[in-house]
């Protein structure tokens, strides 16, 4: 969605919305793209920053990353449970 300077100012709370929604808003200065209003966790993900996990898994990380988990394949360790 494309705003207005004017109109996103007066209907702020409709762009703040629409953002949390993972709608990126878009805020116009005479016809010139001059900001973009995106959601916290995507701000967060574009910078690097720390993410909380269940952010991590809202923004579907793991779908954009080659996941691997490396585990170990030997046998686990006997261990004695009589002491």
């Amino acid at each position: 969605m494309r705003w207005q300077v004017q109109e996103a100012k007066q209907r702020f709370s409709e762009v703040l919305r629409a953002a949390a929604a993972g709608e990126p808003q878009v805020v116009t200065k005479h016809g010139e793209e001059i900001a973009v209003v995106i959601d916290i966790a995507d701000y967060r993900r574009l910078r690097g920053l720390d993410v909380t996990f269940m952010e991590y898994l809202r923004v579907d990380a793991v779908a954009d990353d080659d996941f691997e988990v490396d585990r170990p394949r030997e046998q686990p360790r006997e261990v004695d449970l009589t002491t």
